[in-house]
C-alpha cells in the first residue's frame, strides 16, 4: 500500500511504497487477451454494435478493437482484414437469420407461409442497415441504401450466400413431403431471396402498420404460388 510523504529536499509531495519498496501500480491500458473463440465472438459482437449505429465506412478497425477490449493486430491476426470481418459477420447474421426462420421446426415442416413472417420479425428487431452512414435518395429504405456503399458488399454477399443456401436445402425436403414437383430449387430459392428482400425495404418504409401488412400478405401468397402450392 503507498502513502503520501513530504519530500524534506525540495518540499514536493511524493509517493512512498510503504511495504515493499516497489514503484506504485500503473494502470495497465493495453488490450485484455482473451482465449481466441472468446475474441472472435467479441470482435463479431463489437463489429456488429458499431456498424449498425455508426455505418461501415465510418467504423475502423481501431474503433472495433477499442469496443471489443482487444488488439487492433488480433482482429488481423483472426479476420485478415476488414472485408473478411464483414464477410464473416454477413455470415453470422444469416446463421442468425435461419436460426429466426428455424424456431426449432423441422425444414419439412416449414412452408412461405410460416417463414416470411419470421423473416420479416426478425429484419425488425434486428437492424444492421440504421447506420449505413451513406447519401442515398429519399424514400430509399436503410437496407436498400446499403448498394449505395461499396464497404457494404462482403456483408451483404455472405449473408444472401449463407440464408439462400439454406431456403434451397428447406425447399427440397418441404416440397418433397409435399409432393411438389416440376420446381428449379436452385432458381426458386434466389428468386425467393430477391422477393423477399424487395418486401423487407417495403416494410421498412411502410407508413403504417396496415401497409406492411398489405405487403407480408401479398408475399406470402406470391412466394407460396410460385413454389407450387395450393392458394388459399
Amino acid at each position: 500500500m503507498a502513502t503520501r510523504a513530504i519530500d524534506r529536499d525540495n518540499g514536493k509531495v511524493r509517493d512512498v511504497a510503504r511495504d515493499s519498496g516497489r514503484e506504485p501500480a500503473r494502470a495497465d491500458t493495453r488490450a485484455r487477451r482473451y482465449d481466441p473463440a472468446e475474441t472472435k465472438a467479441r470482435v463479431l459482437a463489437a463489429a456488429h454494435m458499431l456498424f449498425s449505429t455508426r455505418g461501415f465506412a465510418a467504423t475502423g478497425t481501431a474503433d472495433i478493437a477499442r469496443e471489443a477490449d482487444v488488439s487492433e493486430g488480433s482482429i488481423f491476426y483472426h479476420f485478415g482484414s476488414k472485408k473478411a470481418l464483414l464477410a464473416e459477420l454477413g455470415a453470422r447474421y444469416g446463421r442468425l437469420m435461419i436460426e429466426a426462420m428455424e424456431r426449432g421446426d423441422r425444414l419439412e415442416d416449414l412452408e412461405p407461409g410460416i417463414i416470411i413472417p419470421r423473416v420479416f420479425e426478425f429484419c425488425r428487431v434486428n437492424n444492421l442497415w440504421q447506420g449505413v452512414g451513406a447519401p442515398c435518395p429519399e424514400g430509399v429504405s436503410p437496407k436498400a441504401a446499403m448498394a449505395f456503399n461499396p464497404e457494404s458488399e462482403p456483408f451483404f454477399q455472405a449473408a444472401k450466400a449463407t440464408t439462400t443456401e439454406w431456403i434451397q436445402r428447406q425447399m427440397t425436403r418441404a416440397m418433397a413431403r409435399r409432393g411438389i414437383v416440376g420446381v428449379d430449387i436452385e432458381l426458386a430459392a434466389s428468386f425467393t431471396h430477391h422477393i423477399v428482400g424487395d418486401a423487407i425495404d417495403r416494410i421498412l418504409l411502410a407508413e403504417t402498420p396496415e401497409e406492411a401488412l398489405r405487403v407480408e400478405t401479398e408475399t406470402v401468397r406470391f412466394v407460396r404460388a410460385a413454389c407450387g402450392y395450393p392458394t388459399r
